[in-house]
């Protein structure tokens, strides 16, 4: 199945990433561009005077002599960026940047050990010690980056020596861990090689792949010990402090996986390891697996996730933390958290063709993911809050890591990266290829073609989303036999039309798609999404939303922020009577949908004292401006609110 999109929204933002953000961020990693580098939060030990990531990899190599210096991951930073360039390449041949993708390849080829062990941090700082602190080493988290990286690479370019160093990886990994006498019986703290391992056996076909997979993902929970005994037994120096005492569930070791059924711990390996599970289930048809998946699912989506599809409720751990806890200003919602949503939900359509998947891929991908990075792609999100007092998060501790303004780049900088990846390869996450059927998820304009036996199916998809809620496809059969595409009707769009060639039409959903049989030759069909401004309440139980109300248009979730409406946004009340005005302002942040709606603002009393026996609390009349959530931020320092007080 082949994909090209031409798409005026994403188109946009994959141009963003060719021209602005892999070269900005060539130069981050190379520390050949004076820029600010913030810490995420509050702590002393995170490393920021610079990335030397590139670095790391010519000492490593023997190129230049050093020590490492940052995280014990950096070198993810370099295979995420080497991805998102081969997603590039893929839409616009660059000369100049395949030589420098080449260039890093053979930087890479370098730095790999003789037995396959490709890690700078150990091949530098400590050698006598690799996968001995497996809870904090990330070793297998970031080979499994370098092997999504050469397999992106080779597909795009025909690299033989990307793939070369990935299976030499891949294999020397496989022959030390495993149930056998004599290999290392556990996993890494940090899931990733996992997707890592499936991609590069969905490319050849190697079965040692997905077993070696498999393995990892079961072998969690099996010895809760493992991590801290490693600990305990190893005397070589921390690689991260303070991961030896962190609980069992920040790393899915607290039950073997199979019994596992709520989200817990770090919500990046979370999503991660869900990732991987669910490509597993699909791929092997194990129902274990996949009820694993679905039970994990279920609690993200009805209890632990935000309205704007970011997870993660605290700071601490970057983590889920229980049902219903949803706290605006002090959550994570991590950039990267949003992107492995994305990922798991994009595998749950491979084990089953149900609309809220790609729901949640969509409302990830529209607001919190999009949320991670300014509009000129130069500055960055790790944390994607959905309240925001810019004194607060200057003055109050437990609130640092909720920033006012995205920062140039960041001491743990896994999320720009990522994004980049991620925004480069939005095409793949347009349509399922599910065998008897073609399921387009998302509306981006876009065209598909699948060969059959005895011909072509072509899915030509027209559209202006979500400026305009009008979609187009334009559906094309060469072979005989008829063709299955289903449609997703999103499950926010209260008054769906559509029409078959010309004609009105019955929609018939099944689990949130609209199959269209098309037969040899030509069809067209136009999809009318309702795009009316709704208001959007949470779950009781989250008591952090109780009176509120939030806003959305379509896929996207809206806030209010001061520079339009003011300070002390939690004075402003939007009522229940209060119509939505949706209007398009080409001159405001790029261009963007505005919601209008007349409210009102609590007064501040003429008494200052504190506090008072009597609500004497008058208001009066006030316009209050919402902006699509993906671009707050981008007009300086600044109060935001997504949930707003509601009034009678």
């Amino acid at each position: 199945m082949k994909t090209s999109i031409n798409d005026p929204f994403f188109g946009r933002y994959k141009e963003l990433v060719r021209t602005r953000m892999i070269p900005y961020q060539w130069k981050v990693l190379n520390d050949d561009i004076d820029i600010k580098i913030e810490k995420e939060r509050n702590d002393a030990s995170i490393p920021s005077e610079k990335s030397h990531a590139i670095e790391n990899f010519k000492i490593a190599a023997g190129r230049t002599k050093g020590e490492h210096y940052g995280w014990v991951f950096q070198d993810s930073d370099v295979y995420k960026w080497l991805e998102a360039a081969a997603y590039t390449l893929k839409d616009h041949r660059d000369d100049d940047l395949k030589k420098i993708t080449d260039e890093v390849v053979d930087l890479i080829a370098d730095a790999q050990e003789k037995s396959g062990y490709l890690n700078t941090y150990f091949t530098i700082m400590e050698p006598d010690h690799k996968y001995k602190r497996l809870g904090e080493s990330h070793e297998l988290y970031c080979a499994g980056h370098f092997i999504e990286a050469a397999v992106a690479y080779h597909q795009v370019t025909g690299s033989k020596k990307a793939l070369d160093i990935a299976v030499k990886l891949a294999d020397h990994i496989d022959a030390v861990f495993g149930p056998e006498d004599g290999m290392i019986h556990g996993c890494d703290g940090h899931e990733e090689v996992e997707i890592g391992l499936m991609r590069l056996y969905h490319l050849t076909g190697e079965k040692r792949y997905l077993k070696l997979s498999e393995y990892f993902l079961l072998q969690r929970g099996q010895d809760p010990d493992f991590f801290k005994r490693q600990f305990r037994e190893d005397t070589g120096k921390p690689a991260i402090g303070g991961l030896y005492n962190a609980p069992l569930t920040y790393f899915q070791i607290h039950a073997p996986i199979l019994e596992q059924d709520t989200a817990e711990g770090h919500a990046v390996r979370l999503v991660y390891m869900c990732t991987a599970l669910a490509d597993v289930a699909a791929s092997t048809g194990n129902k274990d697996l996949e009820a694993v998946c679905r039970r994990i699912w279920r609690n993200i989506v009805d209890k632990r996730m935000y309205i704007t599809g970011g997870i993660g409720s605290t700071v601490n751990g970057e983590s889920f933390t229980l049902d219903y806890d949803l706290p605006n200003d002090t959550m994570y919602c991590e950039t990267c958290a949003s992107i492995g949503l994305i990922f798991f939900a994009r595998q749950m359509l491979r084990l089953g063709a149900d609309g809220e998947f790609g729901d949640v891929m969509e409302r990830a991908l529209y607001n919190t993911a999009l949320s991670g990075m300014a509009l000129d792609g130069r500055h960055f999100f790790y944390v994607n809050p959905l309240e925001v007092v810019p004194e607060k998060s200057e003055k109050d501790p437990t609130k640092s890591h909720v920033k006012i303004v995205r920062p140039d780049w960041l001491g743990c900088a896994c999320c720009p990266p990522n994004l980049a990846r991620l925004l480069a390869s939005v095409e793949d996450y347009i349509y399922t290829d599910r065998g008897d059927s073609v399921l387009v998820n998302l509306f981006i304009r876009s065209e598909m073609e699948k060969e059959y036996e005895d011909g072509t199916l072509t899915v030509t998809v027209d559209a202006d989303y979500p400026r305009d809620g009008k979609i187009s496809f334009a559906i094309k059969n060469t072979g005989k036999k008829p063709a299955k595409v289903g449609i997703r009707i999103p499950g926010w769009s209260e008054d769906t039309q559509a029409e078959v060639n010309g004609e009105k039409t019955d929609i018939i959903s099944v689990q949130g798609y609209w199959y269209i049989e098309a037969g040899s030759g030509e069809m067209n069909v136009t999809l009318k999404l309702d795009m009316t401004p709704r208001r959007w309440y949470a779950n009781p139980l989250v008591s952090e939303d109780v009176g509120k109300v939030s806003v959305a248009r379509g896929p996207q979730v809206f806030c209010a922020e001061g520079v339009d409406n003011g300070d002390n946004l939690h004075l402003l009340m939007l009522p229940k009577s209060a119509a939505l005005n949706y209007s398009r302002d080409e001159e405001l942040l790029e261009g963007v949908g505005v919601i209008e709606a007349d409210g009102v603002r609590r007064k501040l009393p003429a008494n200052s004292g504190l506090y008072r026996k009597a609500d004497e609390t008058a208001t009066e009349p006030a316009k209050i401006k919402m902006i699509p959530y993906y671009a707050w931020a981008n007009r300086g320092r600044n109060e935001m609110r997504v949930w707003l007080y509601e009034k009678e």
